[in-house]
């Protein structure tokens, strides 16, 4: 416990924003390593006086890592949402977050549930359109920013061309096609969730399917294979009457969230067609990230961390994650077979966690059979994540890097030049030191795991969600 007694930093507001710095380094970051690093997570954990509940409802920062010649620039900013800026004039909530009610009139909160009014703070990952840079979280809106400066410099509506409230955050590229592969959900008597097809530079999507459920499952990512979708459809979602009522008694969507009469199930698409192709299910449990699916002889493997109850969900309350004993949902790396004739599919234990933020090598094997999986991993005696692992999942093996006392992040894959093995390259990470009250990126030997180098910067960076490296060797997208 005592190593980790300041984990608590990574849910501690950072005001401070750099414009553009270079960063002291140490050790060597390879000569063929050049791009953005651009990441996205929580920077400010209040509302004026009103402190946010759960750790999907802070105001998004944006940090950008500009590495050239083994040099290393940074910056950071907050993105410039009506949310946070509702926050910043008039010190409160504008509208609902995951766990946090708005701090407005019920009248207020009754015209946005009819105006269907949904959070526009994009505080989970990174999406690319054409030219265009944009922060994205599950909303109808993606904020655009420039890469150099961070500044937000627009609104893109993600739900034009397309019957439903929001989108995921989520996102498949392929870059045959040069096109997204998405879904966009619809709350109401039914929920719907539309699979679509986007061009590269953001234009008109395509719808494929449309899947209607009675109740109201929380989906957050999907697989794609060659010939497939797969939407995973978690055995945990919605009561939205609740919801509704919560609109007047300033309850939230996790005060809604719950065990649903279903199990897990796999809807299999074909990814041409969007047509229905099987439906397999599975003793229930809630899957944020899928690592990756592939076909395999008349059947799909579908590796996900998959978390045994919605504690997955209810379990980020920031009043959990910040107590002296939290009680950390765990997430174990496993693998689903699937069967493409439908039934039952069969679970099987890759790697036991507490484990999250799957990351392949995405260019080379998306959608095809893969070899390793890199994770964040949590020791159980903290809230954040204490080593970086890479499982193979052929042999079952494990390896970790661990700094005493700091906190990685998600690892980033970013592919060395004409590679010639699946595991060639780097992992990149933004590693939290709570002791020295700074961060770092760090940058390791993605078959090793030794380190190559890291770069120092000048403040402590809460801890962040998803992040994509743009450079001349992954000029697309880096992970799902």
């Amino acid at each position: 416990m005592s190593e980790h007694r300041d984990y608590r930093a990574g849910f501690r507001t950072q005001r401070e924003e750099i414009e553009d710095k270079q960063l002291p380094t140490t050790g060597e970051f390879p000569d063929w390593l050049s791009g953005d690093l651009i990441g996205n997570g929580p920077g400010q954990f209040e509302a004026g006086d009103t402190g946010l509940r759960h750790w999907f409802d802070p105001f998004a920062m944006l940090r950008r890592f500009r590495i050239d010649n083994g040099e290393v620039r940074y910056a950071n900013k907050f993105v410039q949402s009506r949310d946070y800026a509702f926050a910043q004039d008039h010190g409160g909530v504008r509208t609902p977050f995951p766990g946090t009610p708005p701090d407005r009139s019920v009248w207020t909160r009754l015209r946005q549930v009819l105006d269907g009014t949904f959070p526009d703070n994009p505080v989970i990952g990174i999406q690319r359109f054409g030219d265009e840079f944009a922060a994205v979280t599950e909303s109808p809106t993606a904020l655009t920013f420039d890469p150099d400066t961070l500044e937000t410099t627009g609104r893109i509506d993600l739900t034009a061309g397309l019957d439903c409230d929001l989108t995921l955050a989520h996102v498949h590229y392929d870059p045959v096609a040069e096109e997204f592969i998405n879904l966009g959900v619809s709350y109401g008597r039914n929920t719907v969730y539309t699979v679509f097809k986007r061009p590269r530079d953001g234009g008109t999507p395509t719808p494929l399917s449309r899947l209607q459920f009675d109740e109201a499952p929380y989906i957050h990512s999907f697989a794609v294979t060659g010939q497939h979708v797969v939407v995973t459809v978690n055995a945990y979602g919605l009561d939205t009457t609740q919801l509704l009522k919560g609109t007047v008694t300033k309850e939230t969507f996790l005060d809604a969230f719950q065990p649903l009469s279903t199990p897990l199930r796999f809807v299999i698409l074909d990814r041409s067609t969007g047509e229905h192709v099987a439906t397999a299910s599975a003793s229930p449990a809630f899957i944020y990230h899928h690592a990756n699916a592939f076909e395999r002889d008349g059947e799909l493997v579908v590796d996900v961390v998959a978390f045994d109850d919605d504690r997955a969900v209810t379990g980020l309350a920031l009043s959990n994650l910040r107590s002296d004993d939290p009680d950390l949902p765990r997430g174990d790396l496993c693998r689903y077979t699937v069967p493409l004739s439908g039934g039952e599919a069969t679970r099987e234990p890759l790697h036991r966690g507490p484990v999250e933020f799957p990351v392949i090598n995405y260019r080379a094997v998306n959608g095809t059979p893969h070899r390793y999986v890199y994770l964040a991993e949590t020791d159980g005696a903290s809230s954040l994540p204490t080593d970086i692992t890479k499982v193979d999942v052929d042999t079952g093996t494990a390896h970790r890097w661990r700094e005493s006392g700091t906190h990685p992040g998600e690892p980033l894959f970013v592919p060395a030049p004409e590679a010639e093995n699946e595991d060639d390259g780097v992992l990149l990470s933004v590693v939290l030191d709570p002791e020295a009250d700074r961060s770092r990126l760090v940058c390791l030997n993605a078959e090793t795991l030794g380190e190559l180098g890291r770069a120092e910067l000048p403040h402590r960076l809460p801890f962040g969600f998803h992040g994509q490296f743009y450079g001349p060797v992954a000029p697309g997208r880096s992970m799902a």
